[in-house]
């Protein structure tokens, strides 16, 4: 089977269904991402007044002034928490930078977890008390969420429900808002600039609240780009590299873009907010031994998640 759309599940199913409902829940989203990589996911469980209020506060942060945004632009922390300005992330093997500037939201350890003492602290904007307030609680509402149907994956591959419990608690999870900012100009765009190049995602798995505009296109195994769009209550599922390392393959880290709109809607901005969820640095990526046989021989050397991250923020410009 290939699919040529995006499957749409609902969460609900899994999280308050009868035994039917949840086993066909964790089917429908194995299977999705087992084959394209991506899911739609409608009763998500993140409440739209809370994400509204979240687009409203970045919002207002992205139209500060340039030179009072860069003071949220902290050196040294490899754009993991704070502003990243304009053009700075691009993607693996590509050096024009992506269209867009973004801001980062970590982990927030509440419970005297040692593992605080890895983190930096987050960054919040004195102009925009809105970041800190909604962008915390949408974090903490993304992470329940993702949990929830990191558990339904751990059913599908049949590994125990809460394998993933302890390894994501207190993970090195990243909330980033997105603002891919409107060209006035067409012309001056650097040759082959785009809002976001074709790239995987480097973590388990992204769930990414609905753009403000169209542009997210997932890319099928026949090298065609599907549209991924959700209705407004939806959220679009995906699996990053690391969990696609963890499984040897068996579920798909799948290529995916965000192209510019047409020369005529290039003064238009587009907003959106993906959720990284990551694993503690500590979680070893060595395949699962369930997904291991002589058709599928081990396909990646052994590495933490930790190990794994730093590779790819240099990959991608970040990290120096």
């Amino acid at each position: 089977m290939s699919l040529s759309y995006i499957p749409t599940v609902d969460l609900n199913d899994y999280l308050n269904g009868d035994d039917a409902r949840k086993q066909a829940f964790v089917k429908s989203l194995g299977d999705s991402f087992s084959d394209i990589g991506f899911a739609i996911v409608a009763n998500h469980g993140v409440p739209q007044e809370l994400i509204g209020h979240a687009y409203d506060s970045f919002m207002a942060f992205f139209a500060l002034p340039d030179d009072v945004k860069v003071k949220y632009e902290i050196p040294g922390l490899a754009g993991q928490r704070g502003y990243t300005s304009k053009g700075k992330e691009h993607a693996k093997n590509r050096n024009v930078g992506d269209l867009k500037e973004f801001f980062h939201i970590g982990q927030i350890v509440e419970d005297g977890d040692p593992i605080r003492a890895q983190y930096p602290d987050n960054v919040y904007v004195a102009e925009v008390p809105g970041v800190e307030q909604y962008g915390a609680a949408l974090y903490r509402s993304l992470e329940t969420s993702g949990k929830a149907l990191l558990r339904a994956i751990a059913e599908y591959l049949e590994l125990p429900v809460g394998y993933f419990d302890d390894k994501v608690h207190n993970g090195n999870s990243i909330l980033r808002p997105i603002h891919y900012f409107p060209i006035e100009n067409p012309d001056e765009v650097p040759e082959g600039a785009v809002r976001a190049a074709e790239h995987e995602d480097i973590n388990l798995i992204t769930l990414l609240i609905g753009a403000s505009a169209e542009g997210l296109q997932v890319q099928s195994k026949e090298h065609q780009w599907i549209a991924a769009n959700p209705e407004p209550n939806q959220i679009v599922i995906n699996v990053g590299d690391m969990l696609q390392r963890l499984t040897n393959n068996h579920l798909k880290s799948t290529t995916h873009r965000v192209v510019n709109p047409p020369r005529e809607r290039m003064h238009e901005p587009r907003f959106s907010m993906p959720f990284f969820l990551h694993p503690r640095s500590d979680m070893s990526l060595a395949c699962l031994p369930g997904c291991i046989d002589e058709a599928h021989p081990k396909a990646y050397p052994d590495m933490t998640a930790g190990e794994y991250l730093d590779e790819r923020l240099r990959e991608i410009g970040l990290k120096k």
